[in-house]
Formats: C-alpha cells, sequence, structure tokens
C-alpha cells in the first residue's frame, strides 16, 4: 500500500476543495492507499515537507462547501531543466513517504506542473503516478467542456450583475457603469455576467471579450446612440480587452509586471474607459472592478459546480490507482437537456500551457442564435444552491487546517 499526495495550485475557487474532498473520499476508500497527506502552498509544500494528515479526515461535506484552498496555494514554475535539483529533491521526499500516487488540483499553470513531473518519473521503476485535477474560474483549459470554479464564478456574475442593473435603474440620470470583470485571455466569465441580456433584458448594454478587438471610438459612439432614449447603461468588460493591434485597453496604465509564468498583471480597462467617457462624454461615469470577490464565493456557489468537483476528485484518484501517468481528469458534456456530463481522461500535455478562447461562432453577441447557444451551455453550470454550514454566531462555518 502506498501514500496518496494531494496539493492546490493557482488561483482560488469555490469548488477546490470540493475537489480536495472527492480525492480524499476516494483515497480513503482505496485498497490501495494506507495514507493521505495534503500538502500545504502546492508544490511548495512538498519541496519543503508542510504536510497536513488527512488520512482520517472525516469533514468532507464541510469541506465541500468551503470557498478557496483549504491546503493553501502556491504559483511555483518547476525549472524545465529536468536534470534540476528541485526534481531531486521531490523524487527524494516521495521516497521517504512512501509516496504512489501524487494528484495536483489547479489550472493551466498547475498542469504545467502535472506535465513536468510525469515527464519526469514516467521510466523510473516503481514511480509515484502523477493526476491532475483541473480547475479554473477563467474556464479557458482546452480539452474539457468546462472547469469545475467556473459555474459558482459565472453564478456569482450573473447574480450580480442582475441586481447592479436593478439598482442603476432607477435614476432618471445620463450615466454609464463600466463593470470590468476577470478574463486575460479568454471572455468566458464575461459572458456569464451577460447572461440577464442573453436571457432577454435590455443589459448589460455593451459587452466586450477579449477575443474580439474593442474600438473605444465605438463605444462612445453606442453609448451617445443609446443616451438618446436611455439613462442608466451597463458596459460589462473583461480584464484582457485589447484593441485591433492586440494592444490591452488602458496598457499605459498596467504596470508590467508579470508572474513566474510570464502572465501579466492586469488592472485597469475600467478606470482607463472611465476617465475616457467623463472626458469625451462628461455624463456621470463609474467603474466597478469585481476583482477578488467572483473568485470564490462560498455563499453564491453553484451546486453543480461542487457536485461535479467532488466526482472530479474522486475519479482523479481512480486515474492515480490505476497506473495513468500524466493524465488529468476531465469533464465532457453529453447533452443539455436534460444536462449530463461524463468524466474522461486526457493527456495533460494536451491542455497544460494552453487557452481555450470562446469560439468565434459566438462573437456576435447580438444573435438571437447565439444568446440561445450561450444561455443552453451557461445555464446547467450555475444551477442549486450549495449547502452551507453556519457557526454560532451566524458566520459561514468552513474548514480550516491549523
Amino acid at each position: 500500500m502506498k501514500t496518496l499526495m494531494v496539493a492546490q495550485s493557482g488561483g482560488p475557487t469555490a469548488a477546490i476543495n470540493a475537489t480536495l474532498a472527492g480525492v480524499i473520499d476516494a483515497a480513503q476508500a482505496s485498497p490501495d492507499i494506507d495514507r493521505i497527506y495534503g500538502c500545504r502552498h502546492g508544490i511548495e509544500g512538498v519541496l519543503h515537507e508542510m504536510f497536513v494528515d488527512l488520512t482520517a479526515f472525516s469533514e468532507k461535506e464541510k469541506l465541500k462547501a468551503t470557498p478557496a484552498m483549504a491546503l493553501g496555494s502556491c504559483r511555483f514554475k518547476l525549472p524545465a531543466e529536468p536534470e534540476s535539483s528541485v526534481y531531486q529533491r521531490v523524487a527524494d521526499v516521495f521516497s521517504r513517504y512512501n509516496v504512489g500516487y501524487f494528484v495536483y488540483i489547479g489550472g493551466n499553470d498547475s498542469m504545467d506542473t502535472v506535465k513536468k513531473l510525469s515527464a519526469f518519473f514516467r521510466d523510473q521503476p516503481d514511480a509515484p503516478v502523477i493526476v491532475g485535477a483541473p480547475k479554473t474560474i477563467d474556464n479557458d483549459l482546452p480539452g474539457v467542456d468546462h472547469t469545475t470554479g467556473f459555474g459558482s464564478a459565472a453564478r456569482y456574475l450573473a447574480l450580480t450583475m442582475e441586481e447592479l442593473c436593478r439598482d442603476l435603474s432607477i435614476y432618471a440620470v445620463k450615466s454609464v457603469t463600466i463593470v470590468e470583470i476577470m478574463g486575460r485571455d479568454a471572455g468566458w466569465l464575461t459572458l456569464a455576467a451577460g447572461l440577464p441580456r442573453f436571457l432577454g433584458g435590455a443589459k448589460p448594454d455593451i459587452i466586450a471579450i477579449p477575443e474580439v478587438p474593442f474600438d473605444p471610438e465605438e463605444m462612445l459612439c453606442t453609448i451617445r446612440r443609446l443616451h438618446q432614449t436611455q439613462n442608466g447603461l451597463v458596459i460589462a468588460v473583461s480584464e484582457g480587452i485589447r484593441d485591433k493591434d492586440g494592444n490591452y485597453i488602458g496598457a499605459s496604465a498596467q504596470s508590467g509586471a508579470v508572474d513566474q509564468f510570464g502572465h501579466s498583471y492586469l488592472a485597469g480597462a475600467g478606470k482607463y474607459l472611465e476617465h475616457l467617457v467623463k472626458e469625451r462624454i462628461g455624463c456621470k461615469v463609474r467603474s466597478i472592478e469585481i476583482s477578488l470577490m467572483q473568485r470564490c464565493s462560498g455563499l453564491l456557489a453553484s451546486a453543480t459546480d461542487l457536485d461535479e468537483g467532488f466526482s472530479l476528485g474522486q475519479f482523479a484518484v481512480s486515474l492515480a490507482c490505476q497506473g495513468k501517468q500524466g493524465t488529468m481528469a476531465g469533464i465532457r458534456r453529453i447533452q443539455n437537456h436534460p444536462y449530463q456530463t461524463e468524466l474522461f481522461a486526457l493527456d495533460v500535455g494536451q491542455c497544460a500551457n494552453q487557452t481555450r478562447y470562446v469560439p468565434q461562432r459566438w462573437w456576435d453577441l447580438d444573435s438571437p442564435a447565439v444568446k440561445q447557444e450561450i444561455c443552453e451551455y451557461l445555464l446547467p453550470l450555475i444551477e442549486g444552491e450549495a449547502p452551507r454550514f453556519y457557526g454560532k454566531n451566524g458566520l459561514p462555518d468552513y474548514v480550516i487546517f491549523e
């Protein structure tokens, strides 16, 4: 019998702990596993031996409903050179703890870690099996129908946008509210914020995703035209919107800093457009950056998302126990009516360091057929209220590993 180690990495979601709970549940039931360790702060927890013994952990339902990352996270990029001492350090730790299985829960960059570790161990005798369990609110991982974490973030954005539009409709004043939503390269989250409009409403009035070149002058013309018959306008923009030359909108306001994986730190598209409207049109205008709130709201989590996250974790353990080195658990949609999916395995090399964009056929957001297709894709993912656990003080009671 072997030890299973599990770690979380990248950005938090409302469902990543549901996947952790699924991993623990399946590992506890497996005859091949006798001990379960959680690694604090991702792969760094392996390197520094920061472990939590989860072998007898029992609060799986509460963990499933706990947002963010109970084990903590990191953004550590493994070296490209397999002869690096980092890999030997991982191998030594795995050997010392009798690790036969390692499940890494994370997004695109975390799957890069799975890819590199599995390549390092692939031809070694009695090597640990490395498996990925994907999550990302950005929903930009190729090869799958959707990623866990996205459904809850989409639900948060759809409900928040619906309420925001109600708030902004009450005054007889010409105004513009610009809502900046996460999404460096892909506009999946911004489409979710557009659900109130796609379902038959009038707002948000303008929806801008990174895949479609954004023209600020065209936006100003649209605002002037709509203000002839309306008062409060709402604009939903992805943080990563670009002009026709591929430059980020408001790029002059960006810091230029990048993370270890080379991703730019983005902020400022909404604020840039706010100043532009104020200068060129002069009406009341504000920008709202939803920022971190959209990532892991436990109170607005999707029950579908948490259930799928739990099952994904269970399936990842199954792949590991079958010796499926370098694979990733994924979700494939079978049908929309009724909503039905299946879990499947794919080579992590097919998706690591790659981006899944909103398909071009969805770029025409005024098309009734496109609106219907987007709704059929999104609505099943945001269905159902997740269970909540409350303490005596009325605040949520979440799992915290001391």
